[in-house]
């Protein structure tokens, strides 16, 4: 704004200086009696103020133009730097997914293998099952309910492989509604479930998720683990919460009371123009 208004100033300045000139030689070169000593200066002064009306409005059309076409630009490499740096930020999230996951199943397999041959061989296929949803939703924002829960049915069965009768789950979901949640979400809240819960024939887990109020719950009876830190640093559930952030202005709501802990998740809906 600073170089338009020094703009200005030098254009206004240079248009009286060539108006004053330009009026003054036109009444000295067409009127006969008129010259240098008695000019009437005061005329050629008034005479001025029009082509500097004109001038005024011409560069203030220009400013005013040059400045939206900025402002514009400006708006649009905003929002571009905007876009860039949460589509990294969305990436770098779903990327802590997939080495943790990874890493878990081989330590179970590794496991079962010693156990028995023919879980172990059920695992394996679960498993692949499991990583190619997880493949397929790499490059995904959003993913449709259906297909999460699909993932968290397979993804439940391999652990009830490994688990037996330590670990129980349902789904209540009579009918999947056409919605939307992050991909992988689910797979962070169950595996916070596994890792810090106690899953024994004394003390065996339940997993619940089932749909309330346009959210998908997933709760779990709360029997923490002794060897598990307190102040749990919860840092799958402050993904999802980014994550939900990054998409949306609904966040999850996580309930934790003492014989429960509840993670609600909004479901999103995708608007079509």
């Amino acid at each position: 704004m600073k170089t338009y208004l020094s703009l200005s100033a030098i254009l206004m300045i240079f248009t009286w200086n060539l108006s004053f000139v330009l009026i003054s030689g036109y009444i000295l070169i067409t009127v006969d009696e008129v010259h240098l000593g008695n000019i009437n200066w005061m005329l050629v002064l008034n005479n001025t103020f029009y082509p500097i009306i004109v001038a005024i409005i011409v560069i203030s059309i220009f400013i005013a133009r040059s400045w939206l076409y900025e402002w514009r630009h400006a708006a649009l490499e905003a929002e571009r730097l905007k876009t860039e740096n949460v589509s990294s930020q969305f990436q770098s999230l779903k990327d802590q997914l997939n080495p943790h996951f990874l890493f878990n199943s081989l330590n179970v397999l590794s496991n079962l293998v010693y156990e028995s041959p023919d879980k172990s061989a059920a695992f394996i296929q679960q498993l692949a099952k499991i990583y190619r949803y997880v493949l397929d939703v790499q490059a995904e924002e959003l993913v449709l309910l259906k297909r999460e829960l699909e993932f968290a049915s397979s993804f439940l069965s391999l652990q009830k492989i490994r688990l037996e009768d330590n670990f129980t789950y349902q789904i209540d979901i009579p009918s999947i509604p056409q919605a939307y949640i992050p991909p992988l979400s689910l797979q962070l809240l169950l595996e916070n479930a596994l890792k810090h819960n106690i899953a024994s024939q004394e003390q065996p887990l339940n997993i619940h998720i089932y749909l309330e109020n346009e959210a998908l719950v997933v709760s779990n009876n709360l029997q923490p683990k002794t060897s598990i830190e307190q102040g749990s640093t919860r840092i799958g559930l402050r993904n999802i919460d980014r994550r939900y952030q990054l998409l949306s202005d609904k966040r999850p709501q996580i309930l934790s009371t003492a014989t429960e802990f509840t993670v609600t998740l909004p479901l999103l809906r995708i608007s079509i123009l």
